[in-house]
């Protein structure tokens, strides 16, 4: 049965239309779910809003979206309202530009949907646009109201199909430089560049989505099956405590190089690295201890 999409509208390019669907792309409704149960009763629980200075139940007709602009002191608005802030849609992804796919910083990635024609009318427009896209290596960044909101959307090249990448906003994101200003400038030795040069190398493989496993997710799974067959319940396994080594030894035990005397593959013996690490290794206890 074909997916149900989540939107149906138009690709504008210039004077370029093209019918389009957009569906979800990732999902989380396959995951083990529950729902919140009186544990003396047995039956389901509902969520109910309290009003917090009276304690009394709030209906739904009485509930409304209040602004706090001081200490308890809000500004009430009323659903139309808020409605009309709402911009209208004219159902069109306009393109207003074409970016190379090597400046977009992930980061700014929210959501991902695949877009497709919808109609026989419509398929050879979109061919032209995905073979448009994946020849020069661009995305196009388009904008429309989807879900209430006014999205800014990045459409790339994907097999025969369009992925759209709804984007956040750039007040949305914080800033790496906050995050990562307290890291020191490290030097890094000659030596230990190797060594993790060559782990790389002896774990290098491809992207495959289908070997990650949601051990949480199947954990649950086993869980409420033992349940429902009244089996014994699955005990986790300790886990070891890690153990704080040396560095420059924890790549060469990452590396499976025995004994710390082999070389990282294909590097050269020399005669000043027993002085290299004869120096580091005081200063790595030192930070141990």
């Amino acid at each position: 049965m074909a997916p149900r999409a989540n939107w149906k509208g138009y690709l504008q390019i210039g004077e370029v239309v093209c019918p389009v669907a957009l569906y979800t792309a990732a999902s989380t409704s396959e995951r083990v779910s529950f729902h919140t149960i009186n544990r003396k009763t047995g039956n389901r629980v509902r969520r109910q809003y309290i009003d917090e200075s009276t304690g009394k139940p709030v209906e739904t007709e009485d509930q409304v979206r209040g602004y706090e602009v001081s200490k308890n002191d809000y500004i009430v608005l009323t659903p139309d309202e808020i409605a009309s802030a709402v911009p209208e849609s004219n159902k069109t992804l306009a393109v207003e530009a074409f970016v190379p796919c090597s400046e977009v910083d992930e980061v700014y990635f929210d959501r991902p949907y695949y877009l497709a024609p919808t109609g026989r009318a419509a398929e050879e427009a979109f061919a032209v646009i995905v073979a448009g896209l994946e020849a020069k290596k661009v995305a196009a960044l388009a904008r429309t109201v989807l879900f209430r909101r006014l999205r800014t959307v990045l459409i790339r090249a994907h097999g025969p199909g369009l992925i759209a990448n709804t984007l956040n906003f750039d007040y949305e994101v914080r800033s790496a430089e906050n995050a990562f200003s307290e890291i020191p400038d490290v030097k890094i030795t000659k030596d230990m560049l190797e060594l993790a040069r060559h782990i790389i190398d002896t774990k290098s493989g491809h992207f495959d989505p289908k070997t990650f496993d949601d051990r949480y997710d199947a954990a649950l799974a086993e869980l409420v099956k033992a349940k429902i067959e009244g089996k014994p319940l699955p005990k986790a396994k300790p886990r070891e405590a890690a153990k704080v080594v040396d560095l420059m030894e924890a790549l060469r035990q990452s590396a499976g190089l025995a004994g710390g005397k082999a070389q990282a593959a294909g590097s050269k013996p020399r005669s000043r690295a027993g002085k290299t690490r004869a120096a580091e290794k005081p200063a790595a206890r030192r930070k141990a201890s």
